[in-house]
């Protein structure tokens, strides 16, 4: 297998990173030590078939980053990492399947503090996916002990209640067409499921609609979105084609090989699906969206979450450019500081706030493009 290490090896060749596999597949243990060794960056220091065989290991032998499956036979991955996170917090990459099961499981455990998650190979992989794996694995092991302890703080309340609890939360009926035309739109990856259900409430609840990209597949999409839905006042539902977008909403780009991008008519947004032709890394793609909205940059306000890579960053930019409101997580809250990094560097970001901040200055952004737009109509009438 060629090195799936993307950008060469660093300078000064820091230390690799120590990884552990627990899966109780012996054929994907094998799978994800051949992809992982053949990266310098990384290291696998063990393999556990099991999470009490996993516990034994961590005692003796403390590593960086640890690979988990969701579904395993005694003590499932999600009862194991919610013990972990309690008695010793580290980097935890999920394995899930992409059943409805799996993608549940998949958001609790990335809500309750895991940094990323990984679909499990129904066949094999090219060589494009092993890198992305093996970034994702590299850069969840770089996460530093107080982003890690950010994060469990930050979601140890939704942790310990169970799936259904956020029922009780009153439900905000949708406002109607946002005839002003003020949208708010953000993008987000590696650590977006966390960072999103911090955001997300910090909105106003009859406010733009708001448009997510959040890197993961669509099953893990659709579980993510009914999961938003119970949480949230908003409706929160994956974006329909050609239905006009209403006040208070929250819409989630669906993956399904397909990109979502908007457009506006009669003063209303509307969301469209293109094809991921040629095929594209991540899918559905923030750039796509943020583009898509330039004609109209003046209307809207967007962010880029926490994420590997740089994709936004030059969609973020082109609306800056244009007019919109534009924001970025600062390094230190993010899990992993990539695409709000890469668009910092390129001049897209106007404001760079961390996590706890970032909701509520959206939302007063986003307040001033909805004034502003109402007046420009009733100077127009």
């Amino acid at each position: 297998m060629t090195s799936p290490y993307l950008h060469g090896t660093p300078a000064g060749n820091p230390p690799t990173k120590q990884v552990l596999i627990v899966d109780d597949s012996r054929v994907m243990r094998a799978w994800l030590r051949a992809v992982l060794s053949a990266d310098p960056r990384l290291e696998i220091a063990g393999e556990a078939c099991d999470a009490i065989a996993a516990r034994d290991f961590l005692k003796a032998q403390p590593v960086d980053v640890l690979t988990l499956d969701i579904e395993m036979p005694g003590m499932s991955g999600l009862e194991f990492l919610a013990r972990l996170m309690r008695a010793r917090p580290m980097p935890v990459v999920m394995m899930s399947s992409l059943t409805a099961a799996g993608s549940d499981a998949a958001i609790q455990a990335l809500s309750r503090g895991a940094i990323d998650c990984m679909v499990k190979p129904s066949k094999s992989f090219g060589e494009e996916l092993t890198q992305d794996i093996c970034e994702r694995v590299y850069h969840a092991a770089c996460t530093r002990p107080s982003q890690l302890q950010m994060r469990i703080q930050s979601n140890a309340p939704a942790a310990a209640q169970p799936n259904h609890a956020a029922h009780a939360v009153p439900r905000v009926t949708a406002a109607g067409p946002c005839a002003e035309g003020s949208i708010i739109l953000l993008g987000a990856s590696t650590g977006g499921v966390a960072a999103l259900e911090t955001v997300l409430p910090m909105l106003d609840p009859e406010g733009p609609p708001v448009v997510v990209v959040q890197h993961m597949p669509g099953n893990f999409l659709r579980s993510f979105s009914e999961r938003l839905n119970r949480q949230m006042q908003q409706a929160v539902r994956l974006a329909s084609e050609h239905k006009a977008l209403e006040r208070g909403e929250i819409i989630l780009a669906p993956g399904n090989q397909q990109h979502t991008e908007l457009y506006r008519r009669a003063g209303h947004w509307y969301c469209q699906f293109i094809a991921n032709d040629p095929p594209a890394l991540h899918c559905p793609a923030v750039d796509k969206l943020f583009s898509s909205a330039v004609n109209d940059a003046k209307r809207v306000t967007a962010g880029l979450l926490t994420g590997l890579g740089r994709d936004g960053a030059e969609g973020l930019l082109k609306l800056a450019q244009a007019g919109a409101s534009t924001f970025g997580q600062n390094e230190a809250s993010c899990v992993v500081y990539g695409m709000p990094r890469a668009a910092k560097s390129i001049g897209a970001v106007q404001s760079e706030l961390p996590l706890d901040q970032i909701g509520t200055a959206i939302r007063e952004a986003a307040a001033k493009k909805t004034r502003s737009a109402r007046m420009a109509s009733r100077v127009q009438l």
